[in-house]
């Protein structure tokens, strides 16, 4: 598997890439921006112009049932906000 895992296709990020060229992927925790930026540029053959990435850390959750409180937590995770260059565009849809 590579760098990047999936797209993030929310409305949030649906407006960003309409307006600003700006797509959002779930990469990998030990990846750096250099091989996010090479990982796109490869996949999906456009000029990417930033990388600005975030990490999340995993909430803890809990839910009651009949039987007791059931004790969890969600999953880390790394996100990456990719800035295209002028009149470039990348579509996630192409295929379906």
């Amino acid at each position: 598997m590579g760098i990047i895992i999936k797209p993030v296709v929310t409305e949030k990020m649906t407006t960003l890439g309409d307006k600003l060229h700006r797509y959002g992927f779930i990469v990998k925790k030990d990846s750096n921006k250099l091989q996010i930026k090479k990982a796109v540029e490869e996949l999906y053959g456009v000029d990417v112009k930033e990388v600005n990435t975030m990490t999340y850390a995993g909430k803890a959750k809990s839910r009651f049932t009949k039987t007791g409180a059931v004790k969890g937590n969600t999953g880390a995770y790394k996100k990456a906000i990719i800035t295209l260059a002028e009149g470039e565009t990348i579509d996630f849809y192409s295929n379906i």
